[in-house]
């Protein structure tokens, strides 16, 4: 027998969402860091932050609790203005900021410091909650929009942090049970540890199915859809949204998800081939393992899709 709204419902609230209380806490801590690194960066550096959003999977609430393999993180994008939008500014942004970062907690471990592909990151180990400061060049043309570099390969993308979560909130506002589905996609993909499979690709393909194929059937059904679209497409259909007006580039990459907010940006262009064929056969093989479960009521099945934790009901 399927499992029914009421049990998944259930287990996206009490077992893979972020509890209310935490998530009240994080909001304090990077507050806090928002705060003190504001003030270091107008007193210490001519750099002028216009905007400050957090952004990622905690604004968006696709986030899911921490575990052992789910790690919580905040993005805080730093909107930056007068700033030229070159890979060599955003450089010296992100090691300015990596060094603010350790001047404002000089009792924290070097280690807990790092300069990722485009971001600084801070990891408070107490709460186990890490902060990735984002610094985007602002568009002065398009309100929210602005420069994003990688600092290894100097490419640039255009981003908006508050249309991101807005292209959720409005999924969200369609379907009621959009953000449980990507939460249930990504505690699967962390369990199967299909790790080149973004939490950022998994929210659009989700979108795209809401969008292309409405929102009718139940949560399970429309899980194993997911996993099914995964398989049988092979991911090499070409992902785009309503959001995406205009001309889409022709990209090489073997898997294409089109940014909602920037028809330039591949979200899915670090995927290889390679990982596409490895993403592919897990998505099937979860796909079949749903469906055997579903059909035989078998709690131990799913417990192979998304862990031990795996419960619908109380005791």
């Amino acid at each position: 027998m399927p499992l029914s709204n009421t049990q998944l419902r259930y287990y996206d609230s009490n077992i893979l969402r972020l509890p209310a209380d935490k998530r009240k806490e994080y909001h304090a801590q990077v507050d806090r860091l928002i705060e003190n690194l504001c003030r270091n960066v107008r007193d210490k550096t001519k750099i002028k932050i216009t905007k400050v959003v957090k952004a990622g999977s905690f604004a968006k609430f696709t986030i899911l609790r921490k575990t052992a393999d789910s790690p919580v993180d905040v993005d805080v994008v730093f909107y930056i203005s007068g700033k030229e939008a070159s890979a060599e500014t955003l450089d010296d942004l992100s090691t300015l900021i990596y060094d603010l970062l350790i001047e404002q907690y000089p009792n924290k471990s070097v280690e807990d410091f790092q300069i990722q592909r485009k971001a600084a990151t801070v990891t408070f180990v107490g709460s186990g909650l890490s902060v990735d400061i984002v610094p985007v060049i602002e568009d002065a043309n398009r309100p929210g929009y602005g420069w994003q570099y990688d600092i290894h390969d100097g490419s640039k993308v255009q981003t908006c942090a508050p249309c991101q979560i807005k292209f959720v909130r409005d999924r969200k506002n369609v379907d009621g049970d959009f953000r449980t589905l990507v939460r249930l996609a990504k505690k699967w993909r962390n369990y199967a540890e299909v790790k080149p499979l973004k939490s950022f690709a998994i929210e659009l393909i989700m979108a795209y199915l809401l969008d292309t194929r409405s929102k009718d059937g139940s949560i399970e059904q429309r899980f194993r859809d997911f996993l099914l679209y995964i398989a049988q497409s092979g991911l090499k259909e070409v992902i785009t949204f309503p959001e995406n007006v205009g001309p889409i580039p022709t990209f090489r990459h073997p898997v294409v998800i089109i940014d909602p907010v920037s028809n330039a940006n591949n979200v899915a262009s670090r995927i290889s081939e390679v990982e596409r064929k490895e993403i592919v056969a897990a998505a099937n093989d979860a796909w079949e393992a749903a469906n055997f479960a579903s059909a035989e009521d078998d709690h131990a099945v799913w417990k192979e899709l998304f862990g031990s934790q795996f419960k619908t009901e109380e005791g």
